[in-house]
């Protein structure tokens, strides 16, 4: 049976060997480690090789007095902090506070009584546990308290140096806390005019108070575009993203944007030449293309038809594509108008698994709708364009004889409906989940020809259930499937 662990090491140092005696077989006795010594020089030199808890010293010694030793113990680093209790027969109050003055903790009056010298030892080491446990805590805190500044200012310099404009808000109120020099530069305000204004207040977007609320619902978002507008009034496009943070026990939104004003000029380019210069002759193509599938210019060999075949399937691809990006920006910019009136939205469900059931039908899949009957002020064909995009996704993305599922409830807590389509197809990527809702973007492009995707039309979905006042996310499972719902307010 292995020996108890003593409950402390103690050095006993005096000159009368009776007196070491007692000491240490009292002490042992009662679970503590005893090292006995019968000369101060002794017990300075084992004091500094092997330090022990507690150090019991006599006063009166040859050659070095108690006095001397405790001075010498208390000048070196390695003994300074060891607490020493003298233990001696001198009774004269100068002789108690020179043991004081000279480092010592207590003094005991010989003769002793085991059960005082017992409870003296306790208390000052149950105190030197706690002093350094304090002294623990307070390195502990020091360190902590030099890595959070430097953190801080770590923070401060990228915050400060960030070509990327970046701003502090309150989430409860969008009141501006502190902003970074890019900031200041995209804007065109001056930090006097920033700080400690809301959102609201300085009109930054054309509806500030929609995207304050935002804020306050929502835990954190990526790649939001947004009109900001200056302080001169001219607009500048910005994609915004935004993470809660905790400062104080205060709930603050770090907002940073990416100035994409350029890339908008851009893309609006781009949108008035497919508009007007590749429209105009696809069509004339495909018109083309269909004469000569119908035969009416000759017959054509099978391999020939096996090329026009491809050719107007790439043809009707590239027209897909057009319309969707003309689609997508028409709703964007709010060129679209949603032609709201109140619908029943078991129509608009069964309308589009209608629409959809001949492609299912194609791919072997069992399409199941449970219609439910709400109704909603909303634009029919724009909500049925949504659920015609997400059926058709989920066919296109489940393999043979499984089944996609439709389905729509009405929420308890708010006045809101949840439409959910379900299928059993490849799922999506936990690290993709965040951006599928982008512009071209695709879980897998490697089959995008084949399926015959544009990867716009869930970017599509979203423009158009947000005009609704609504929202639209994914939860997914990779080799499982995915479920999309969009949740449409019931008293807009």
């Amino acid at each position: 049976m292995p020996e108890p662990t003593p409950k402390a090491d103690i050095l006993v140092i005096d000159d009368t060997p009776e007196n070491l005696n007692l000491l240490s077989v009292l002490l042992i006795k009662h679970g503590y480690k005893v090292r006995s010594v019968t000369k101060g020089s002794t017990g300075i030199r084992g004091a500094q090789v092997m330090p022990p808890d507690l150090i019991l010293l006599d006063v009166n010694m040859p050659q070095m007095s108690g006095y001397e030793v405790c001075h010498h113990l208390k000048a070196d680093d390695r003994t300074r902090e060891i607490p020493i209790i003298f233990i001696s027969a001198l009774e004269a109050v100068s002789d108690k506070v020179k043991a004081f003055q000279a480092g010592g903790v207590d003094y005991i009056t010989k003769p002793f009584q085991i059960e005082e010298v017992l409870a003296r030892i306790e208390t000052h080491l149950t105190l030197r546990r706690l002093q350094s446990q304090l002294q623990l805590q307070n390195e502990q805190l020091q360190q902590e308290i030099r890595e959070r500044k430097h953190a801080e200012e770590k923070f401060a310099t990228i915050f400060q140096h960030s070509p990327n404009p970046i701003a502090i808000v309150t989430v409860s109120e969008g009141q501006l806390m502190e902003v970074n020099p890019s900031f200041l530069s995209i804007s065109g305000y001056t930090r006097d005019q920033v700080i400690g204004n809301s959102i609201t207040q300085l009109h930054l977007g054309h509806d500030s108070t929609t995207f304050l609320r935002r804020l306050q619902t929502t835990e954190t978002f990526h790649n939001l575009e947004f009109e900001l507008l200056t302080h001169s009034g001219s607009v500048k496009s910005i994609l915004l993203s935004f993470d809660r943070i905790e400062l104080n026990g205060t709930t603050y939104a770090l907002l940073i944007a990416n100035d994409i004003t350029e890339r908008k000029r851009l893309e609006n380019e781009f949108i008035s030449l497919v508009s007007h210069e590749l429209r105009t002759p696809l069509t004339s193509m495909m018109g083309s293309l269909d004469l000569l599938s119908s035969g009416q210019l000759g017959g054509l060999t099978e391999q020939g038809q096996q090329v026009l075949s491809i050719g107007v399937k790439n043809a009707e691809r590239l027209i897909r594509l057009i319309n969707d990006i003309l689609d997508l920006e028409r709703i964007r910019s709010g060129k679209i108008t949603m032609n709201r009136r109140s619908c029943n939205l078991a129509d608009l469900m069964i309308q589009a698994t209608e629409e959809m059931q001949a492609m299912a039908d194609r791919s072997k899949i069992q399409l199941s709708t449970e219609p439910v009957s709400i109704l909603l002020n909303a634009d029919p064909d724009r909500i049925v364009q949504a659920l015609t995009n997400l059926l058709s996704n989920a066919i296109k993305f489940s393999p043979a004889q499984t089944t996609v599922q439709m389905q729509a409830c009405s929420s308890g807590h708010t006045p809101s409906v949840c439409i959910s389509v379900c299928d059993q197809g490849r799922g999506i990527p936990s690290h993709q989940i965040q951006t599928i809702f982008e512009r071209f973007q695709q879980v897998d492009t490697s089959d995008a020809r084949q399926k015959g995707g544009t990867g716009l039309g869930l970017s599509i979905c979203r423009n158009i259930i947000e005009q609704h006042g609504g929202r639209i996310w994914v939860e997914s499972t990779v080799k499982q499937g995915s479920t999309f719902y969009i949740e449409l307010p019931l008293n807009t």
